[in-house]
């Protein structure tokens, strides 16, 4: 009975080492998947302010944001330029197409990585709760056992 005890005693210390690192996987993800979400917001952003220029004639006034909730009024000189950051302090000039068609791999590409994020998230937290259960049914026994 003692060497069963033993044993149970090292698979509650192996569950608790590993409940610890699944528990600071998962907030990594969790970080991660915020990060994700306010690019992904970001670019759907930017991708519905290309639309709406797509919509404007040149020489037409518009309100451009600037950040916290203000604006500029500004007068669209050339609605097919824009330029497009490229990361690393890089930005490049883009047709108005490419630069939506650019976006638009960008939006996709983030909705893969998301979704292949919160797919690893659901798989850690689904193994944290099996662990529990499992740490629960030992303490239940070690309960039964002492009683």
């Amino acid at each position: 009975m003692a060497a069963n005890s033993i044993s149970s005693q090292e698979e509650l210390r192996k569950l608790g080492v590993e409940m610890r690192y699944l528990e600071q996987t998962a907030e990594a993800l969790q970080q991660r998947i915020s990060m994700l979400n306010a690019a992904l917001a970001d670019l759907t952003y930017a991708n519905t302010t290309l639309d709406g220029i797509e919509q404007e004639k040149e020489n037409a006034e518009m309100l451009v944001p600037i950040g916290g909730s203000s604006y500029v009024q500004v007068k669209l000189t050339n609605p097919d330029k824009i330029i497009v950051g490229l990361g690393a302090g890089v930005s490049i000039e883009k047709s108005l197409t490419d630069a939506k068609t650019t976006l638009q791999e960008r939006l996709d590409e983030l909705t893969k990585t998301l979704k292949s994020a919160q797919t690893q998230f659901n798989q850690v937290a689904e193994r944290i709760n099996s662990n529990q259960r499992r740490i629960d049914s030992l303490l239940a026994n070690a309960q039964q056992r002492n009683a």
